[in-house]
């Protein structure tokens, strides 16, 4: 009781709980800036009404979530600060630098940008308006560039000298920081992970309205943008998760050895189907295995040896001194598998629907809809599922539209409880990074209203979107059709309608 009520096991819940539902977000916005940039691009070239209200539609999905996601990601500083004031202290000369470039460069284009592009559809240029977004697309991503790079060096400290005198870790190469190994490959992951969940969304809500024949020609081309992302990112997912536990063995060998509850060091190692463990007694109960994947995995072939838990942690002691440097492994096994079966279901919806929805020269003539119709599934050149897998399959992609967030926040949990115990790789235990002032009171108090507050902000979220979407997307205007061709727009009519105005 005293372990599960100490103010470092609190701290580490109030982070994981306000962490966990922060990241909701950022997938989301990362991916739907990019989705909505492409409707819009998709307009401006073509002029075609259907990409316009798809832009709009979409846009105003990704500015609920965007304003959410600013707002929860605000009080991660005022964590850092409360909870870890040991953990600043050690880490703020090199932790500052990638934030403070994500606050000047990162956030000063999206928050910018976003602003021109809200209020610039009746006063900017198309052109102009539609850099806008792509810009906001760009600021995204080199946001979560700069964060990455701070959370790779936890995972992975270089670039920096111990100043023992100060007691702290001071930047000696930036650039090491921001193009180390981890920070690429944890980057690309993260991103296309992104692309996944926000493509997965698309796929859901465009299924809602086929399946209800609503806002046809708007979702149909929704739902094959989705699809073809889902495809695309989730292939690029594989590939870069395979890159990153590569660079995790060699790394970190303790959290992907608790990954596969591989207790001792084998070689050819086995992949992990399913285990039960005795933590204690260090062995596996129960083990349906793979002989050599592992391996495989780990080293591109299917013999070497891969190191184990008690092998790991009796090196560990060994060079940090004694102690019990596993982490939680029943956590870290459930945690990596629950990433990637809920990522790859919706890869393989995504390739399913991909075929089922393809284009006409794949198809019979009888079977080919126009763009006002809803897509026949087609199983075969001549063959179409029956009325009830047909139902089924659209169901099965708004069931499943939050599969991808699901995987992703399984995902950082893994990364995060998989270092333990340290907070800094090797660096810095987690038990010295906690504020040594703060009380086990004033912890619960604080995690209390972060989780009340959260958890009022998640039913407006919930609530904004549903509304929202049910609404679909807006029919244009006169003035959605004719935007303006110089900054400050065309019309000088006093009473004509505001620039937000979906």
């Amino acid at each position: 009781m005293e372990i599960a009520l100490a103010p470092e096991t609190l701290a580490r819940w109030q982070f994981g709980i306000t962490t966990v539902y922060h990241f909701l977000f950022v997938p989301l916005t990362i991916s739907l800036a990019a989705l909505v940039a492409g409707l819009q691009a998709a307009w401006v070239r073509t002029n075609k009404e259907k990409y316009l209200r798809a832009t709009k539609f979409w846009g105003k999905l990704f500015l609920i979530n965007i304003a959410m996601g600013v707002v929860t990601g605000i009080l991660q500083e005022f964590q850092f600060g409360m909870n870890w004031s040991d953990y600043s202290r050690f880490v703020g000369d090199v932790f500052g630098a990638p934030l403070a470039f994500e606050a000047l460069i990162a956030f000063f284009f999206e928050s910018t940008f976003i602003g021109l592009w809200i209020f610039g559809w009746d006063k900017l240029p198309q052109k102009i308006h539609l850099a806008c977004i792509w810009m906001v697309a760009i600021g995204t991503v080199l946001s979560a560039y700069f964060i990455l790079a701070a959370n790779s060096w936890m995972q992975h400290p270089v670039g920096y000298r111990i100043n023992e005198e100060a007691g702290r870790a001071e930047l000696t190469d930036f650039w090491q920081v921001l193009t180390q190994n981890t920070a690429v490959a944890q980057f690309f992951h993260t991103i296309t992970a992104a692309f996944l969940t926000g493509a997965a969304f698309m796929v859901g809500i465009a299924a809602y309205h086929l399946l209800r024949r609503k806002h046809i020609p708007v979702m149909r081309t929704s739902l094959r943008l989705g699809l073809v992302t889902m495809v695309v990112s989730g292939l690029l997912v594989v590939v870069s998760g395979d890159r990153l536990a590569k660079i995790m063995y060699d790394q970190q060998p303790m959290k992907m050895a608790a990954a596969e509850a591989l207790w001792d060091t084998e070689g050819p190692a086995p992949f992990s189907l399913f285990a039960i463990g005795d933590v204690d007694r260090g062995h596996n109960r129960v083990a349906i295995e793979v002989p050599g994947v592992l391996s495989f995995l780990a080293h591109d072939n299917f013999s070497d040896p891969v190191p184990g838990i008690n092998d790991t942690n009796e090196a560990m002691q060994e060079k940090y001194g004694p102690g019990d440097y596993r982490p939680n492994i029943p956590v870290a096994y459930w945690s990596f598998r629950w990433m990637i079966g809920f990522g790859m279901v919706s890869f393989g919806l995504g390739v399913i629907g991909l075929w089922l929805t393809r284009k006409r020269r794949w198809l019979s003539e009888r079977l080919r809809t126009g763009e006002d119709e809803v897509p026949r599934l087609a199983l075969t050149k001549d063959g179409e599922l029956g009325p009830k897998l047909t139902t089924w399959y659209w169901r099965a992609a708004v069931l499943t539209l939050g599969f991808p967030l699901i995987a992703s926040s399984w995902g950082w949990i893994f990364t995060e409880m998989g270092r333990q115990p340290w907070v800094v790789y090797g660096v810095l235990p987690t038990s010295s990074a906690v504020s040594p002032s703060v009380s086990q009171g004033e912890v619960i108090t604080s995690m209390t209203v972060y989780t009340l507050l959260y958890a009022a902000l998640a039913v407006i979220e919930v609530k904004l979107l549903v509304k929202y979407v049910k609404a679909g997307p807006p029919e244009l205007t006169e003035a959605d059709l004719n935007p303006p061709t110089r900054i400050g727009g065309d019309d000088t009519d006093p009473d004509r309608p505001m620039a937000f105005s979906y």
